[in-house]
């Protein structure tokens, strides 16, 4: 996957840093949830959902 990269310390804290009301963002790397496919479907309150990677190693998420 051209684009990707390891996050820095300095990037992994600002991506754990709390934000609404005491919550932590969670960090997925995209590998992780796309394991060497282009395209993935996510389930969100009962619809579906297309995360792609494209080309340029963007990514598009589409109802």
């Amino acid at each position: 996957m051209s684009g990707c990269r390891t996050l820095t310390s300095n990037e992994r804290d600002a991506a754990s840093a709390p934000h609404e009301a005491g919550t932590t963002a969670h960090t997925i790397d995209s590998r992780d949830l796309f394991r060497g496919a282009t395209e993935i479907q996510i389930v969100h309150d009962g619809a579906i959902y297309r995360m792609k990677i494209t080309r340029q190693g963007k990514l598009i998420l589409n109802k």
